[in-house]
């Protein structure tokens, strides 16, 4: 890929400032690439979304109480942006790319990756290293997909049934079911897979 002669121009909204800062210094020091601002806050980020400022905004997804993915969609002219994240989720994928994200990339890849995805934002392109949808997903039932998503908030059957209207036998019933048929063996399994492979949608 071509480097363009000008250095694109990068901004970062990350709310860790070892992080931040981090990743600010490593960008620095990579040819054609240079850091125009750092902020920690979606209220702050506003500054960054000029897009005859900066040419690519790196984007962590948890800030503090806010989800940097308020910061996509819209139709304004803005950057290109890379959410860069430490929660590998195939959901967070799925999200960012619906929301018009280029590129998605988690924290702890080698910092070529990174810049290769910078790059690949910045000359209007897409760096989608990971997969945004899971096999198992498309085997749930909605009412199972409801059942999966309240065991990964925690409830217990009796709550799960409650929220839901059913008996807890039958919250029992749908479990079995999706242990037997997912190959896990207990909730908390099961919620750790629909989270690791992104069963449930971002809300």
């Amino acid at each position: 890929m071509t480097v363009p002669l000008d250095p694109i121009r990068v901004a970062i909204v990350d709310d860790h400032p070892v992080v931040r800062e981090g990743t600010a210094a490593l960008l620095d020091a990579q040819t054609g690439l240079r850091v125009v601002g750092t902020v920690s806050s979606i209220e702050e980020a506003s500054s960054l979304l000029d897009p005859s400022a900066v040419d690519v905004l790196l984007l962590d997804i948890r800030l503090g109480s806010d989800s940097g993915l308020g910061l996509l969609g819209g139709g304004e002219p803005r950057p290109a942006i890379v959410v860069l994240t430490a929660y590998d989720y195939p959901q967070y994928v799925a999200a960012a790319l619906r929301l018009g994200a280029s590129g998605f990339v988690v924290k702890t890849a080698p910092v070529p990756e990174l810049v290769d995805a910078i790059r690949r934002a910045a000359a209007g392109g897409l760096a989608f290293g990971r997969r945004p949808a899971a096999a198992a997903a498309a085997s749930l039932t909605p009412r199972e997909r409801e059942v999966v998503g309240l065991v990964v908030d925690g409830r217990s059957n009796d709550e799960v049934g409650a929220a839901l209207g059913i008996t807890t036998k039958t919250v029992e019933g749908h479990l079995r079911r999706l242990f037997d048929r997912l190959g896990v063996q207990s909730r908390t399994e099961l919620a750790t897979r629909a989270l690791r492979e992104g069963w449930l949608e971002v809300p």
